[in-house]
């Protein structure tokens, strides 16, 4: 008996600690796991690129016809346009905070690259790898003329991402250009390329840029001439302004950006309501590989947070269970059927006390177990009844 019941006692313990470990595991796995899993990479970097559609160019201002000393300004059309930025984890940045810095450039791409460049940024900022939220107590930084260090400012809003799990409400979005924050609302659930993003808008009112960024091209005084004024002869000033109508299409579970839209809008005007001179006015949309590639971003990171949130613990628990039930069954089956030690010249099955059994003698004398010998036999004193 004690050759076959060690192993299986031991089986039964090896299934009983399988089991519970497994269980353990698949609780303890996305407890610990997704946290940090959930937060935006430390190596991240990407590049984004947005153009005009084809045969539908922005209109931009030649800025040459605007300080030449005669003619007015001239407001090309058709132009094809293209957005690109780069974004790169900076310093400092640690399990909870990751600082992002995105340099971005609009060009027109039928001129040649040294000329064609209309403007030129750099953004950075402190965000929480989770939310995406800024951190209020590191100030952001924006830089737009090359021989100007960049500005302290303060990001009150997202800006390069959504939090994870997104949800379908609005938020508050950082404007760089006009460095303001401003709501950006849930809009729809649809789907780009097959995959499930949700929709968001934001409109950005007309801002006076010379009270946002020092620079002498955001007030300027000409002639009436110049700026096609012809009620007066006068110098005019005018001042520059923006507005911004934007949308983002986001993966819910990652918070990456999949898509986006822009129509900046940049003129001249004595009025804000009543714009004169176009300096910008365009439709910028992501291009099919920006698309294609933040895409595969969003998928790889909600692959690993199914993987490590749902199929991995799901798995574990399915095996842990499978174990105990064969733990449980094994030992149930080792508490039954103790007659099979007459196997092993054990117990005969025989309850005790019960003696043995003796052989009954044929006619002939001999044992009906087959053999001559006789067994001894011992007289049993029968009790006198008729006391």
């Amino acid at each position: 008996m004690a050759e076959r019941s060690g192993p299986k006692k031991a089986l039964v313990c090896i299934l009983f600690f399988f089991g519970v470990f497994l269980l353990v595991a698949a609780i303890l796995i996305p407890t610990y796991t997704l946290p940090k899993l959930a937060k935006t990479p430390l190596d991240l970097e990407v590049t984004t690129i947005a153009v005009t559609p084809q045969n539908q160019g922005g209109e931009v201002l030649d800025a040459k016809s605007l300080t030449s000393p005669t003619g007015a300004a001239v407001v090309d059309k058709n132009v094809p346009l293209v957005s690109q930025r780069f974004i790169t984890v900076e310093e400092p940045s640690d399990s909870d905070v990751v600082t992002l810095q995105g340099g971005s450039t609009l060009r027109r791409t039928d001129k040649s690259a040294d000329t064609g460049l209309l403007t030129a940024s750099v953004v950075k900022g402190t965000f929480d790898r989770k939310t995406g939220d800024p951190i209020e107590s590191d100030k952001g930084a924006i830089q737009v003329q090359n021989d100007k260090p960049a500005e302290e400012v303060d990001i009150t809003g997202l800006v390069y991402r959504f939090p994870f799990n997104t949800e379908k409400k609005t938020y508050q979005y950082y404007d760089t250009n006009s460095r303001e924050t401003h709501p950006i609302d849930f809009v729809e659930e649809t789907e780009i390329n097959g995959e499930k993003v949700y929709h968001f808008n934001q409109k950005v009112p007309a801002t006076d840029l010379s009270k946002v960024v020092d620079s002498p091209t955001n007030k300027l005084k000409l002639p009436a001439a110049k700026w096609g004024v012809t009620d007066t002869t006068e110098d005019v000033t005018m001042t520059r302004w923006y507005s911004n109508e934007r949308d983002i299409w986001v993966d819910p579970i990652t918070g990456t950006v999949i898509s986006g839209q822009e129509k900046p809008f940049q003129y001249y005007a004595r009025a804000a309501d009543k714009p004169e001179v176009t300096v910008l006015k365009a439709t910028l949309a992501y291009d099919e590989n920006t698309i294609e590639n933040q895409i595969t971003i969003a998928k790889d990171g909600a692959d690993k947070i199914s993987l490590y949130g749902k199929v991995l613990p799901i798995i574990l628990g399915i095996i842990g269970i499978v174990a105990l039930i064969a733990g449980l069954i094994l030992l149930f089956l080792g508490r039954g059927q103790p007659g099979r030690r007459r196997a092993n010249g054990g117990s005969t099955g025989v309850p005790p006390g019960a003696g043995a059994p003796q052989s009954n003698e044929g006619r002939g004398g001999q044992s009906w177990t087959g053999t001559n010998d006789r067994t001894e036999e011992i007289p049993v004193q029968r009790p006198n009844l008729n006391k």
